[in-house]
């Protein structure tokens, strides 16, 4: 909208995505802020809340009255700054918007089913979950692998020229990337702000990649590929900015949850974010936590079935840390600033190639 307005009056300074990704951080950050507040009376009035896993440490029974599914207002208020500020023309930006909506949908379905039921693990069925997850991966990474700018090559860190050409099966890889990065911030968010702002330094760092890519000159310059997704940075500035709202509310103690309809939905657009800015083998760096979180889970679980013995006192690893006593909030801010320089890292990986 602000695109098409700066051609109709002829205001060039709107037409610059840097100015644009501003704007939509700002509008998402105020939406969030306003809507909100809002959205928690509303919960709390209708017992909209996250039900506890009778599994998970003691202290978290304390937070059995916290309302969920606040996803769906920093959601809905990314895609709103989106929708005003981003150029429509770029099927890459209108990709990523659609991304958000597809998984907010499937996050959407699993909190209200754990809501009606009361139960944490009343959700949708990890089948049905898995398949629509699937189902709408699917339909984005077709959608990227019919463009006729976007290649199908396999980048890694340090490298200017890629590693080699997967044809047909990037639709099946970058499947696999959405949905695990989707599965994977799902299980980091157990405690209060703990997805959160590592997923705003990964969006931080993919909006630069984002639009260094986009850039002709500079990706030129840093030797890497170049794609017309800049867009994409509006898209993500938005969303960096509604999860700076939600934060508010959801640092320790927390007044809201994300719940699935956010925490599927981040990660998915994450996926997404590697996969068009050809970042697949750095999300592993740029998603450092969650790759922890996943990893802890793996382990526990194969090394359970296979020598009847844990690897940690519980797992997700940050539910560890809690049986060993440790303090939430120290648990939270030390994943944070892990985040962060795994993150400034990738981001240096830019220059060696």
């Amino acid at each position: 909208m602000l695109y098409w307005l700066s051609e109709i009056l002829n205001i060039n300074l709107l037409g610059y995505i840097t100015i644009r990704a501003g704007i939509a951080f700002f509008l998402a950050l105020f939406f969030t802020l306003f809507l909100m507040p809002r959205f928690i009376r509303w919960a709390q009035a209708t017992s909209s809340h996250q039900p506890i896993n009778e599994w998970a440490p003691q202290s978290h029974q304390a937070k059995a009255k916290t309302p969920t599914m606040g996803g769906i207002v920093f959601i809905f208020a990314t895609i709103l700054a989106s929708v005003i500020t981003i150029k429509f023309s770029n099927i890459y930006a209108v990709c990523a918007v659609l991304t958000l909506i597809f998984f907010a949908f499937i996050g959407f379905q699993d909190d209200i089913a754990k809501i009606k039921k009361n139960e944490n693990l009343a959700g949708l069925k990890a089948r049905t979950k898995l398949i629509l997850q699937t189902g709408f991966a699917l339909v984005i990474s077709t959608l990227l692998y019919n463009l006729p700018d976007f290649n199908t090559s396999l980048y890694i860190p340090f490298l200017k020229n890629p590693l080699f050409d997967m044809g047909i099966f990037a639709i099946f890889f970058w499947t696999i990337v959405i949905i695990a990065t989707s599965n994977a911030v799902n299980l980091t968010d157990g405690l209060d702000g703990l997805a959160t702002v590592p997923s705003i330094t990964a969006l931080a760092s993919f909006s630069i990649i984002i639009y260094i890519t986009g850039n002709a000159n500079i990706s030129s310059y840093l030797l890497m590929p170049h794609i017309n997704i800049g867009e994409v940075a509006i898209v993500s500035s938005a969303l960096i900015g509604a999860l700076s709202g939600f934060l508010w509310y959801n640092c320790h103690p927390a007044e809201v949850f994300m719940g699935d309809s956010g925490s599927l939905t981040i990660g998915a657009f994450l996926g997404y974010l590697a996969i068009i800015s050809k970042s697949e083998i750095l999300l592993l760096l740029i998603g450092s936590i969650f790759v922890i979180e996943t990893l802890s889970v793996i382990l526990q679980v194969g090394s359970y079935k296979l020598r009847k013995k844990r690897v940690f006192l519980m797992a997700p690893i940050h539910h560890h840390f809690e049986m060993k006593n440790w303090a939430e909030n120290k648990i939270i801010v030390r994943f944070w600033i892990i985040a962060t320089l795994s993150n400034v890292i990738a981001l240096i990986t830019l220059k060696i190639r």
